[in-house]
């Protein structure tokens, strides 16, 4: 099992976990409501998951520009 995490803004790869041991606790996913979790995290037939996350470079874009909240994607 393969978690990969890509930014759901600008969809760039942020990172990847391969572990065949880690649970929803150690991956925090225990912190999201269920409405979040079904739109963050993707579960593939061959056992991957993708995450949306938030790359560093959005993060810095939304701090700089606090209306970008508003739009699901912002970087041309």
């Amino acid at each position: 099992m393969s978690i990969h995490y890509f930014c759901r803004h600008c969809g760039c790869k942020v990172g990847a976990i391969d572990q065949t041991t880690l649970d929803s606790k150690q991956l925090g996913f225990d912190h999201l409501t269920s409405q979040e979790r079904k739109e963050f995290i993707h579960y593939h037939a061959n056992g991957d998951m993708s995450i949306k996350t938030i790359c560093e470079d959005c993060h810095e874009a939304l701090d700089r520009n606090p209306d970008y909240h508003q739009f699901e994607t912002f970087i041309q």
